[in-house]
This record gives structure tokens, C-alpha cells and sequence, in this order.
């Protein structure tokens, strides 16, 4: 060491340690011994670490510069140490590179390396979980965030395996100092993201969360509530969602400097994106009609949202017709559900175009309504226990439904024999997607309209096959549909038959999508098993044969057999859910919500019974 002046100057070291904190700190404490013997009143030190390769022999550099001509011994010593220029970052989820600020904090302080990584999750990612087509989505997702990171020299580094596994074992070979990620709010990512979390801190890494995912991070909601219920009644939530701030958006990380990466690294197969074939999908699988990734996320919000303010501030969802041959929505859930467009940027955008409107509609029908609901089913999901299941769910009434092994298989299928609920569980399969009503309706028929199958059970056929399959949302809706909870107006029911009447009269639908039934007549559509049998044999489809027969011969008496079902179960369970928030009150009737429409519900059909058994659930 150089002999301490009593001028302000500075002197620099270097030496090749190992990049441990531990020998900062020693040295440290070697400099403090040394200075407690000069003669100078005040000193402040910083230790700057200049920017590091990953080699053990790099060289590390410490600026002392002195303020004070004299420090006493007993004198404070100021330190400053500045570690963020030798940092590694490794970020994760959220498929989109607007409105990301896990990535804007692992690019925030310059690192020599950050490596954006998705990982495959096995246990969530293969065709034992999920549909063909979400698989579809997720590929091109992935390939579509990788071709935008090359442009800026870096790529997506695509893992496969278990998280708390790969993770872990990433940060290490990669010397990783800083961990960033998005929060995720279902049961099983909570407790990954848990694990993670805490392999990293113990291994001395930085971790930083963020909840963009949603308006805002779900905990300031839990923050705010103080200890009360979390409001399961639309109204309240938004009296709850009135308190926070507006939502903002990370705009950092459009135009985060990523360090260049080198043409091998760039193009090392170990980490590529997944083709269609890794994730089990057959050459001759049909096209995913609505395909993955950021940049078509951004080009539907602008065809769909943006070029069309008069048709959004018009908008009433209610209003949308569950069978049009092309849909009247914006399909915009699959990409929310990836974080392939951020719900933030299309809340703010929504509520700009209100802004210049002098008339526009309201939550809950709106748009802006629609991302509410979403964000209320999130808060949920992330805050109510047991909330994807029945048993032991605060705000979920106790329904004995049965376990029918045929049935479900038949509704799964499109084999009901209600061409109307066919076509619909038929376009599910196909393209992954289908119209809120349409699945109003088919939850309606598989539980408490017609077939009396567990919520549970349909809330896993469509988890396998939606493209937007969000938990927590395609919960919420499944009890609320069931009326299981958040609506519980039980003799409303949806008909098979005239719901789809009413916005397509002569059944284009399901020509679409049950071609066999394309020559049958508009008087026999929606009901096949009408028509004489030589004309079905004519028609070239006949009922039992080409078509199935029904599984409720009777609709009519099948639903009022059911709605006495349904009041034993509420009288049984008066304190469950009834006041909109899971914790006592009366149940039956209720003042009905804004968002439930006259037209979405059907006559009271004609009925029938099923044998099935119970299975205890």
C-alpha cells in the first residue's frame, strides 16, 4: 500500500483474488486497521468493481480517494461498495420483452451477462397436460422471443426439466449474482417459485419479483384488505382495486441493452426453442389458428383493439354471439394467459380511448371490465385456500355431484347428441379456443343444467385444451357456472337446444363444425332426433348410427330435477358463499348482476334422467 497523503487524491489497487464477497470484505477489514493509524479527521472509501469476466484471475480493482486532510482512531469510516457492474443476471417468464421488468432489472446495472431463460417444465408442458394446440402456442412463443433477442445479440435460453433443479443448477455454472423473475399466482408456480427463490438466496444470489403479470401485484391487494375476506362480489372488488394507484407500465425493458453475445452462443442447439415435434405434435397436425408469440400478440391488439375505438367503447360482451363463425372478441386471452401482451398496456390503452369518448360502456361489460374480472379471478386464486377445488374451499358450496366416467367422456368428445354443445366441445379440440357463452353453455349441460358431472371434472377437460387456460380464471368460472360460487341464481338455466337459436337461426355453427349433420334442415339442427329416420337415411347421417343419441332424452324434467337438487344443496350449506363473499348468509335468490343477461339463458327444455354413482370427491 502507497503512504496515505493528508491531500485528496486517490490511490488504486489491483490484485487477483477470487470474486467472493468474503475476501472483499476481508480487505476491507484490512484497509479499515491500516487507516485507524493515520492521522485524518474523516475518510470515505468506495470500492468499485469494474466489470469482470467469469475467470478467477481477473483483475479487481479498489479507488480509495481521500476527503479529509485528518481521522482521528476513533473516527466513523464510510464504506460504499458497488457490486453491481460484475453482476450475472438470469431472468425468467413473462414471453414478451414490453412491459417486462424482471428483464429491465437484470439489464438495469449493466451486467457483463444476462441470460434470458424459459424453462420446460415436463410436469407442465407435455401432452399428458396440455392440448396439442397450446403446446402449438407455447412453441411459437418461445421461437418468437428468441428471433427478437438475436436482433438485440442475445437470445432466449430455453431449459428442459424441473425448475428447482434447473435453476439452481444454471446459477452456479454460469456464476449467476442476480436472480430476476416474474411472480406467478397458481398453487404449483408458488411453491416452485418458493423453492427457487430460496436455493438462490442461500447460494448468496440477489433475488428480485415482480407482479406484472396482473394490473398489480397481487399482495397489494392482500395489503390493503388488512386482514378482510378477499372480495369474491364484483362491486367490492372494484371499490378494492378504486384504492391502489394506476397501473404502470416497466418501459424500460422495450429497449433494455442486453450484452452482446458471440455467434456460438447465439446459436448453441442445447438451449434452442422447442419444434413441434420435441413437444409431441405429429407433422400432420392441423395449424394452430391462433398462433403464439409477442409480435402477433401486438399486431392482434392493434387490428383488434387499437384501429377499432368506436367498436370499443361500444363494446358489451354480454352482447357477443357464442356461435359466429369467426368470433366478435378479440381473442386476446391466449396471449395474456403467456405474458405474450402485458394486461397492464391493454388496460392503459382501453382507458385512454375512454378518455377521448364521450360515451363509452362500463365495468363489468366493457373491456376494461373484462380485465377487471380477470384480475378479481387472480387475487382469488392467489389468496383464497383450496380455491381449484371443492373440499375445503371457503367460498365453494359443498354439491354432492356424481361421478359418471360415461358422460364426461361423451361431453369431452362432442357425443352429447345435442348437436349445439357438440359443435362447441368440437371447436374447443380443434382450435383451443371457443366464445364465453359457448362455455356458459357447455359448463351449464355437463353440471347442474343436465348431466350433474362435477365443475372439477370440466374445469380439467377444458385446463387440457383452452389456449388461455389461466387457473385461476377458468376456475372461478367453472364454480360460478356450476353455481358453486360468485352467482348463484341456480333456476336459470342454459338450454341446449334454443340458446343457440337465438344468434343463429339456421345452424351454420354446427355444420362448421358437425359436417355430418351439414345436409339436415334448419327446422332440424339443433334437434336431429326430430326428423323421420328415411329422411335422416336421405341426409345421409342417422341418429344412433352416424350420430349419437342423446344422453338426456328429457331436458326439461332432467333441469327441474336438478334445480331441486340444487336447493337441497343450498339449504344444506346456507353459510357458505350466498353474500358474495364465502362467509355466511342466505342463500337462493339474488339481485341479479349487471353482467348476466336475459338472452344468454335458454327455455327450461324437456328432461330425463341419468344413471350414474356417486364417487366422493
Amino acid at each position: 500500500l502507497l503512504p496515505l497523503s493528508h491531500n485528496a487524491h486517490s490511490h488504486t489497487l489491483s490484485f487477483s483474488p477470487s470474486l467472493s464477497l468474503t475476501l472483499s470484505l476481508s480487505l476491507i477489514t484490512q484497509l479499515h486497521s491500516l487507516l485507524s493509524l493515520t492521522p485524518l479527521n474523516s475518510l470515505c472509501i468506495t470500492l468499485s468493481l469494474a466489470p469482470l469476466t467469469r475467470s478467477s484471475d481477473s483483475l479487481l480493482s479498489l479507488t480509495l480517494l481521500i476527503l479529509s486532510p485528518s481521522l482521528t482512531r476513533s473516527s466513523f469510516l464510510s464504506l460504499s461498495l458497488s457490486c453491481c457492474h460484475y453482476s450475472t443476471s438470469l431472468c425468467f417468464q413473462g414471453l414478451r420483452l414490453h412491459d417486462n421488468p424482471a428483464l429491465a432489472a437484470a439489464c438495469a446495472e449493466s451486467p457483463k451477462h444476462v441470460y434470458p431463460v424459459f424453462v420446460l417444465d415436463p410436469k407442465l408442458a407435455t401432452g399428458d397436460f396440455v392440448g396439442a394446440n397450446r403446446l402449438m402456442f407455447l412453441a411459437d412463443s418461445l421461437r418468437d422471443l428468441d428471433d427478437q433477442l438475436k436482433a438485440k445479440q442475445s437470445r432466449l435460453y430455453v431449459v428442459r426439466g424441473d425448475p428447482k433443479e434447473a435453476i439452481p443448477r444454471l446459477c452456479k455454472r454460469w456464476s449467476v449474482t442476480q436472480l430476476t423473475f416474474e411472480q406467478d399466482s397458481e398453487p404449483y408456480a408458488k411453491d416452485r417459485d418458493r423453492a427457487v427463490k430460496k436455493l438462490a438466496e442461500e447460494a448468496g444470489i440477489e433475488v428480485k419479483t415482480f407482479g406484472s403479470h396482473t394490473l398489480h401485484e397481487l399482495d397489494s391487494y392482500v395489503d390493503k384488505l388488512g386482514g378482510a375476506n378477499v372480495p369474491t362480489a364484483y362491486q367490492k372488488f372494484l371499490k378494492l382495486f378504486s384504492k391502489l394507484p394506476t397501473p404502470e407500465l416497466c418501459k424500460e425493458s422495450e429497449n433494455a441493452m442486453l450484452p452482446p453475445l458471440s455467434k456460438a452462443d447465439r446459436g448453441n442447439e442445447e438451449f434452442a426453442p422447442p419444434d413441434y415435434a420435441e413437444l409431441g405434435i405429429s407433422d400432420d397436425h392441423p395449424k394452430v389458428k391462433y398462433p403464439g408469440g409477442e409480435r402477433e400478440a401486438l399486431r392482434r391488439f392493434k387490428t383488434h383493439v387499437l384501429e377499432r375505438a368506436g367498436w370499443v367503447v361500444q363494446f358489451e360482451k354480454p352482447k357477443t354471439s357464442p356461435n359466429s363463425l369467426e368470433p366478435q372478441t378479440t381473442v386476446l386471452s391466449p396471449y395474456l394467459k403467456f405474458g405474450c401482451l402485458s394486461a397492464r398496456k391493454f388496460y392503459l390503452e382501453l382507458r385512454e380511448i375512454e378518455k377521448k369518448a364521450k360515451n363509452y360502456t362500463s365495468p363489468p361489460q366493457s373491456l376494461c371490465g373484462q380485465l377487471l374480472f380477470r384480475e378479481q379471478f387472480y387475487l382469488c386464486g392467489y389468496a383464497i385456500p383450496n380455491f381449484g377445488q371443492m373440499r375445503d374451499n371457503p367460498i365453494c358450496r359443498q354439491i354432492p355431484w356424481e361421478y359418471n366416467p360415461e358422460h364426461l367422456t361423451a361431453w369431452k368428445k362432442g357425443q352429447t347428441g345435442y348437436p349445439f354443445i357438440d359443435a362447441i366441445m368440437t371447436q374447443l379440440r380443434q382450435e383451443g379456443w371457443i366464445h364465453h357463452l359457448a362455455r356458459h353453455a357447455v359448463a351449464c349441460f355437463l353440471t347442474r343444467g343436465d348431466l350433474w358431472v362435477s365443475w372439477e371434472e370440466g374445469a380439467d377437460v377444458f385446463e387440457y385444451y383452452l389456449l388461455d387456460a389461466d387457473w385461476s380464471i377458468n376456475r372461478a368460472n367453472w364454480m360460478w357456472l356450476s353455481c358453486s360460487a360468485f352467482y348463484h341464481q341456480y333456476f336459470r338455466c342454459y338450454s341446449p337446444i334454443s340458446f343457440g337459436k337465438k344468434t343463429d337461426k339456421q345452424g351454420d355453427y354446427i355444420r362448421k363444425y358437425l359436417p355430418m349433420l351439414k345436409r339436415f334442415p334448419d327446422k332440424y339442427i339443433y334437434e336431429p332426433w326430430k326428423a323421420p329416420v328415411d329422411s335422416q337415411r336421405k341426409w345421409g347421417c342417422v341418429v344412433g348410427k352416424d350420430y349419437p343419441h342423446r344422453l338426456i332424452d328429457d331436458h326439461t324434467a332432467r333441469s327441474k330435477e336438478l334445480m331441486a337438487r340444487m336447493k337441497e344443496a343450498f339449504d344444506a350449506s346456507k353459510h357458505v358463499g350466498s353474500d358474495g363473499e364465502g362467509n355466511g348468509g342466505k342463500g337462493g335468490k339474488k339481485k341479479r348482476r349487471a353482467n348476466d343477461n336475459d338472452n344468454d339463458l335458454g327455455d327450461r327444455g324437456q328432461g330425463g334422467k341419468s344413471s350414474s354413482t356417486k364417487r366422493p370427491r
